[in-house]
Order: structure tokens, then C-alpha cells, then sequence
């Protein structure tokens, strides 16, 4: 298998440019997710692999070979959209089997992989229904198998669940992984939900703008984000951020001053910068109705109950922020004392957004 690798690559459609610049390389092998909002550049990246569209500028490689002028069927690509595109007309086999027929494929190749195409996605039985006759959540079946008895090289899905409710997306999503350890394509997965991206991926990368913000593990995006964006985009509830500045080893945010360690100290030096944003997750903050050395008083604005969870919402400097325990029971009104964990805090440069680094310390632990 090969890998695939965007040099330079933009995209522009009339003076809107939808890509810039995406340098970016994709395993063979590995479950990649496109992550971002709408109209974040993801699906433009998927139809340049398909073919389905032009670069703009830049070059697009498949192992060492440059594939900007190979035309879609030679490529060795298949895609699944997100509004299935089944023939109305044909059965659920003949739906699933039609490309390989036109291929020429040898019968019972084609009678082997589609009955183990049909059996891995539940869909025995239903070989004689019209796409009229399935659910939504079978139609998506027939046009992963239909996808899964290609066997090509790189598998492409352009936000394939979105359609389905929740339940059917936990059991489809559970679907893909057996599909990519069965036959190990090269899996390039389009979404905005971060629920699919961080069970699917091997890597995940965020998009935002037209441009790339990082790309890394699942488990990297969450506790080491690269930017602002990153951190606030990732997580649920989102991350925690509010301005403040460095004054004699402390981040003062407000009338509150927050010491730093000698490690955080160093990497806030070497940044050239006394203004930052610090970033703490809601997962990452505890509360007590008791004061401790160093501690921080708020008040509480207003809860949300989440079942396992409660959300506690509090002003720190200008920003609402939002604890997530399942631990206490604060009412509003309530006035409470938090100490944020050094260990789990973000600092990010406030005029490029990006992320100062991390202290050693930290990364050992990790």
C-alpha cells in the first residue's frame, strides 16, 4: 500500500480560497479523520484524492507517484457519501455487485466477496430489496459493501453516518473498525462530529479556514493542543480559556494572580511574549466550598445537571467559565474556591494562539 502526501496544495474556487497551502501525509494503513466545522476545506481534501477535483496549485502523491493528472478510476480509490447514492432500480446485491460487473470481475469472485460483504454488514436476507424497502440504516450498509467488495487501496467516506441517529452511528462506527481490520485500506474519514473522530482515528486531523491546525493522536489533541482553536474544538463541553499576563512568575487574569512553577516559568521566557491566554479543561477543575493556600474565589452562576455529570458555571476574569464533576452538588449562588491543576493547564501565546510548549515534567508523566 502506499501512503498519500499533499505538498503545498490550495484549492481555490474563484477568488474563494477553500485550501491553503496543505502540506500533510497519510499512513498507508491508518485511519485518518478530517475534523472541522462546515466549510472547513475537509471534503475538498477527499475529492482531490479521489480525483473529483483539481488542485489549485501543488502536488498530490500516492507513495512516489505524483497523481495531480491521473483520471478517478485509475487511482484505485473508492468513496461513500453521505447521501448513499444507491441505483433506486437495482436490489441491494445488484447495488453492491454493479462496479465489479462493469469491471469484469470473475463470477464467483464476485458471488465470495459479495456474500462476505453482506454477511460483516447484516445484510443477509435483504439481497432482493429495493433501496425504497431499507431503513436508513441499511441503506448505509449497502453503500459500505458496496465500498468494502472494490478492495481498493484507499477507502474515502465523506461524512457517511450523519444521517443516522445516534445508536445506529455507535454500532455503524463499530462496523468501520472491523471493516478496516478485515482488509487494512487506507481509510480517509471525513466528519465534524469529534465523538467519530476520536473512536475512529489512528490520527486525527483539524481543519479550520481552509488551513490545517494540527494533526495527531486522538489522546494529543485533547491534552496537548497545538492552538486555541484545537483546545476550544476538541472536548465537550469546551475548553476554558481567558487572557492573562505574565507578571514576576505569576498569570495574573482579573484581581487573581496564579503562581507558576519554575518549569512553566522557562517555557513563558522563551516565548518572547507577557500575553497569553491560559487554557484549563472543565474535567480539570475542582471545586470546595473550603479555601486552600493559593485558591480562587467565584461564584456560582448556574448548573446543568448531565445525568453522571454536573456542568457548574462561574466568572473567572472576563470569561464564563464551566466545571464538569460528579462529585459535588453547588447550587447557584453558591461562593466556592478553586485551585487549578498545573499539571493539566494550557498556556497558549495570545497573539499567534499557539501553544508555548509544555514543561518536562509534564511530558514524562504523560
Amino acid at each position: 500500500m502506499s501512503t498519500i502526501r499533499f505538498e503545498g496544495v490550495s484549492k481555490n474556487f474563484g477568488n474563494v480560497n477553500v485550501l491553503e497551502n496543505l502540506n500533510i501525509e497519510i499512513n498507508a494503513g491508518e485511519r485518518l479523520i478530517l475534523l472541522g466545522p462546515s466549510g472547513c476545506g475537509k471534503s475538498t481534501i477527499l475529492r482531490l484524492i479521489a480525483g473529483l477535483t483539481d488542485a489549485t496549485s501543488g502536488d498530490i502523491y500516492f507513495g512516489d507517484k505524483r497523481v495531480n493528472d491521473v483520471s478517478v478510476g485509475a487511482r484505485n480509490v473508492t468513496m461513500v457519501f453521505q447521501n448513499y447514492a444507491l441505483y433506486p432500480h437495482m436490489t441491494v446485491k445488484r447495488n453492491v455487485t454493479y462496479a465489479l460487473q462493469a469491471h469484469k470481475v470473475d463470477k464467483a469472485e464476485i458471488e465470495a466477496r459479495a456474500s462476505e460483504a453482506l454477511s460483516m454488514l447484516r445484510l443477509s436476507g435483504l439481497e432482493d430489496r429495493k433501496p425504497k424497502e431499507l431503513s436508513g440504516g441499511q441503506r448505509q450498509r449497502v453503500a459500505l459493501a458496496r465500498a468494502v467488495v472494490k478492495r481498493s487501496e484507499f477507502f474515502l467516506l465523506d461524512e457517511p453516518l450523519s444521517n443516522l441517529d445516534a445508536q445506529l452511528r455507535y454500532h455503524a462506527r463499530k462496523e468501520l473498525l472491523k471493516i478496516h481490520e478485515r482488509f487494512g485500506q487506507t481509510f480517509v474519514y471525513v466528519t465534524h462530529d469529534q465523538v467519530e473522530a476520536m473512536t475512529l482515528g489512528d490520527r486525527v486531523a483539524l481543519m479550520h479556514a481552509g488551513k490545517l491546525q494540527m494533526i495527531d493522536t486522538p489522546a494529543n489533541l485533547f491534552n496537548r493542543p497545538a492552538n486555541v482553536f484545537t483546545a476550544k474544538f476538541i472536548g465537550s463541553p469546551s475548553c476554558n480559556t481567558v487572557d492573562a499576563d505574565y507578571v514576576n512568575g505569576k498569570l495574573q487574569i482579573g484581581k487573581d494572580a496564579l503562581e507558576l512553577s519554575p518549569q512553566w516559568v522557562s517555557l513563558i521566557k522563551q516565548s518572547g511574549t507577557d500575553k497569553f491566554v491560559l487554557g484549563l479543561r472543565p474535567e480539570h477543575i475542582t471545586l470546595s466550598y473550603e479555601p486552600e493556600p493559593g485558591a480562587i474565589s467565584v461564584e456560582v452562576l448556574s448548573t446543568e445537571d448531565y445525568g453522571s455529570q454536573k456542568g457548574m458555571y462561574f466568572t473567572f476574569g472576563e470569561e464564563e467559565w464551566v466545571v464538569m464533576s460528579s462529585r459535588y452538588d453547588f447550587k447557584k449562588g453558591d461562593t466556592v474556591y478553586f485551585v487549578p491543576n498545573f499539571n493539566k493547564i494550557h498556556i497558549f501565546h495570545r497573539e499567534t494562539t499557539e501553544s508555548i510548549g509544555y514543561p518536562r515534567e509534564r511530558n514524562e508523566q504523560e
